[in-house]
This record gives C-alpha cells, structure tokens and sequence, in this order.
C-alpha cells in the first residue's frame, strides 16, 4: 500500500504480477578454433555470414582449414558464428614513418601502403579541438593495391593534446586496418614531429597504378603451424586459445578443424575441449582422424580399431558426438580441385537448419539432413560397417542415391550401447542443455528474495510457464503435461535447514523425445479363413 495515507480519497497503486518471463537461449551459436589470415587474435568474434569472415579474416586459404570449415557452415544453414583465430609467432606489418602497424599479424599488412596529405584541412576543427591548423593532416590507407579497399582520415594531429582527433584514437574507433604503435608500457608511441606530404599527395589514386610514390608497409609475418596441445587450448588465466571464449557470453557447438590440410587436431586438445564444452553446457563436434578412411575397403574396422585411442570418455563425453568419415568438396583456392575436409562445419550448419526447422529436440540425422556443398565422402559405407560403428556412438555419413550424402547418426560419445547412458543421443543432451541454459540465466531474479512459499510459488509459476511452451511445442513426450514434465519447488525440496543455509532447491524433470533409430516392420501371410 502507499507508505503514508493522509487525505481522504481514492489511491492507486500498482502491484507486480510476479510473472517473470523465461526467454530461451539460442541453441546453434558455432564457436570455431583455428588459423587465418588476418583477424583479431585471442579474441572471440561473432560473425553472421561468411561475407563477414572474409571481410574481417581474409576468406578461405588453401593452408588454413579453419576458413572451409565456417564456410561448410553457413551453407549448411549455420547462422552465427564466433571466431577465435589462433596463432604462433606471427607478426604485425609496420610502418615507422607515422609510427603505424597492421590491425592484426600476418602477411597480409605487408600489402598495406598509405599517402599523408595536408589539403583542404579545417580550420574550423582547428578552432574547435584547440590545434594548430600545421598540426593536422590527412592519412589515407590503401589494402592490397588494386583491391579499392581505402580509409580516410581527415584532419588528424599527432600532439598529446589533439584530444579525440589524435591519430591513435581515430585509428581505434574507425580503421579496420591499422593501429598506432605501442610502446613497451602500452601508451601510443607519437611520432616526434608531423609527418611530411608523401609523393603522391598531390595527385593520390590508387597505389596499384604508381607504386613507387606510396608509403609501404612491411616485416609481417604469418602464424608458424600449431603443433603442440597449449597452440590450441592457450591459457586460462590470460584468455587465450580455447579459453578466449570465456570472454563470449554464449556458445553451444564447438569446431576445431585440424590445422592443417589433411591433418588431426591433437587428440589431447578434444580431451580439453570436451571438459570446457561441459563447463559451457556446449557440445563438441568431434572430426575423425585422416587414417581412418585412407583406405576405404578398411575405414570401418580402422574407426573400430582407432576409437579408444581418442580418449574422449568418461561422463565428459556426453557433451561430445564424433562424426565419421570426411568429406569431399571442391577447393576454389586450387582451381575447384576436388580434396577431403573435415565434416565438423557442415555437422554444425546441419544442427542449425534442423534445429531452425524442427527444433533443438529433433535428431539431427536422416534423409533431410543433406550434406550440402559435398561432391563424395572419404569412405562409403554400407550397412553392415555402418552397423559396426553405430553401437560404439560413431555417427556415419552416408550416401544414399535418391538422398544424395546425408547424416545417418545421433548418438554422442557416451552413446555406445554398453554403457546404457542417460544422454545417449546427440537430440536429448542439447535439449537438456538448452533447458539447463534458459534456466540458469531466467531464474537470476530469484537470488536475494525472501526464501520461502511465495518466492516457491513464482518459481514454479515461471518455470513451468517456459516448460509448458516447450511441451506445446512437441519437445517432450506425454499426451499431457503432467505426464510431459514437472516443476517442484516447495517445502519438501527445501527444508528449514537448507533456508538456514540460504538455499533454495528447484528440481526440473523432463520427459525426452528419442529418435526412432530402428524401424522394425513386421509383415505376415493371411492365412486363408478355414471354417470350423
């Protein structure tokens, strides 16, 4: 009521509903470990289409795996991605004229060439930011002469006191290509005096048609191959490697390609991988070692023999699937020449169509999960190698002549049948996943109120409300609710002293949808009616 009544009449008051609305979390965000050619290192970069990747990490290369596999993504229905390129003693191409270097290492800044001119400068941006009009100039930045890639920065100064139209702090907030020097203690190194007008400043076009009259850009240096474990997995405590996703706030599908053509991520790198994916609540799509399919008349009893080796076990491997064997696709960086690639770009796309089409509970696999942009697999299997590996939780691609090459599996790594697990199949964890997700971050209202029926009864009231959508949905078995999920929030899951304690216990259950992997038809002769 209102804190103080003190006239007669009427009040109004507002009083809240206690309906607190759980939103779900996306449920296909791909995050992608590798190499490329030029991009932000250590750093998590979200992208939407893979115009976005070429524009901000150069686009495939024949020596970077990483760029095919973003590529199988989104033409297999991916939507958004998160980049984290990785590198090894790589370098930024610098300038020292300006005291200038590349946005990010590679060789790639070694084509970067720039003009300073001092036309036209503003004697009203003079006036306004306090700097002498000798003081300004202009820098242009040309990428890859002939690409018609240019930046243009007008009326910046290099003093201490140029406020926001100091070049550093330009070069930060607008160019996607260049960066002023640091120095050692991380402060802009300004160049002592303003730079002069370069040759080509009184007449700048495009540095491919006079080369000689541009300043140019020189000593980067592309990353060295990454070999060993700590390339992939980086540093905890830094961010790095793996661990720079720490700093996205949401991924559920993990892709680490091999690094190079041809080649394996380390085995030790999945281990690592699968235990942050289950930090995460993310799975891990786990690609197969080259050998595998080398030989296809072998390739089954080769995966049989090779699984155990992989390590991925324990309660761990629930948040990982392994797909089996690799594709073949055309390589527009080698004339459309035909080459095997690792699956786990296109298994990621084939889990966001699905998951856009049907929903996060449908089984990835079956005639309508097509492998789109494949030309053939490294190995066909049929059905009797493909009986060999799916008990073990090997998920077969397979082809099919009227459904072209299709995913023929959903079971994660502890989906083998001996081991008669909960989360067998891929479908039921990322369900359970995204339930776990949307609970976690709907319920934050909950911490700090007062512990006892009425915070019960909003709990239940809102989470059964976000339940009851997804069983409307078809996410979970039962004709009806009661038989489809619960909600229990009450005074028999939180006693007195649990209250005491300052803890509040919610227990979810669910009923899963399983995918029908057996069809079993049973057909039987009529026997001719015999009178009796």
């Amino acid at each position: 009521m209102p804190s103080a009544l003190t006239y007669p009449g009427v009040y109004i008051e507002e009083i809240p509903s206690g309906v607190r609305t759980i939103t779900g979390v996306a449920t296909s965000i791909t995050a992608f470990l590798g190499r490329a050619l030029q991009g932000l290192v250590n750093e998590p970069v979200t992208i939407n289409s893979f115009g976005d990747f070429e524009r901000q990490f150069g686009g495939l290369n024949a020596n970077y795996p990483l760029g095919y596999a973003v590529r199988d993504f989104y033409l297999n229905g991916g939507s958004q991605a998160i980049i984290v390129r990785l590198e090894k003693n790589s370098a930024k191409a610098r300038q020292n004229d300006v005291k200038l270097e590349a946005a990010s290492p590679g060789t790639w800044g070694n084509a970067l060439v720039y003009v300073v001119d001092s036309k036209s400068i503003s004697d009203d941006v003079a006036a306004r930011f306090g700097i002498a009009k000798n003081d300004l100039f202009n820098l242009t930045i040309y990428d890859a002469p002939g690409s018609g890639v240019v930046e243009q920065f007008l009326n910046v100064a290099i003093t201490a006191d140029a406020g926001s139209r100091r070049l550093d702090r330009v070069l930060a907030d607008e160019s996607n290509l260049v960066r002023l020097q640091l120095k050692n203690d991380g402060t802009p190194d300004l160049p002592n005096a303003r730079p002069g007008d370069s040759a080509a400043a009184e007449n700048p076009a495009d540095p491919a048609a006079d080369p000689t009259k541009f300043k140019k850009f020189g000593g980067g240096l592309d990353s060295d191959a990454l070999s060993a474990e700590a390339d992939f997995v980086g540093d905890e405590n830094n961010k790095t490697g793996m661990f720079a996703l720490a700093k996205a706030d949401l991924f559920n599908l993990l892709c680490i390609p091999a690094d190079a053509r041809g080649g394996d991520t380390p085995k030790e790198v999945y281990q690592e991988a699968m235990i942050y994916c289950t930090k995460r609540r993310a799975m891990l799509i786990v690609d197969p070692p080259a050998s595998w399919g080398v030989n296809k008349e072998t390739a089954a009893a080769k995966a049989v023999a090779g699984l155990s080796a992989l390590g991925l076990t324990g309660v761990a491997a629930r948040n990982a699937a392994l797909y089996f064997p690799r594709v073949i696709e055309s390589d527009p960086r080698l004339n459309g020449q035909l080459d095997t690639f690792v699956p786990c770009g296109i298994v990621a796309g084939v889990m966001a169509r699905t998951d856009t089409q049907r929903g996060v509970w449908k089984a990835p696999a079956g005639l309508d999960a097509s492998l789109n942009g494949t030309q053939g697999l490294q190995a066909n299997l049929n059905d009797a190698e493909n009986g060999m590996l799916n008990p073990l939780a090997i998920n077969c691609l397979r082809f099919f002549p009227a459904s072209g090459r299709v995913i023929w599996g959903a079971r994660t790594l502890r989906g083998a049948d001996q081991l008669a697990d909960d989360y067998k199949y891929v479908p039921v964890r990322r369900l359970a996943l995204y339930v776990e997700e949307s609970l976690y971050r709907g319920t934050q209202w909950v911490v700090f109120e007062p512990n006892d029926e009425p915070l019960w009864a909003q709990i239940r009231l809102n989470i059964g409300a976000f339940m009851h959508g997804l069983f409307r949905q078809g996410a979970f078995q039962g004709q009806t609710p009661k038989d489809a999920y619960f909600v229990k929030c009450d005074k028999e899951t939180t006693p007195q002293d649990q209250i005491n304690l300052g803890i509040v216990n919610i227990i979810v259950g669910f009923a899963p949808l399983k995918p029908a992997e057996f069809v079993v038809i049973k057909l039987q002769q009529m026997a001719g009616q015999i009178e009796t």
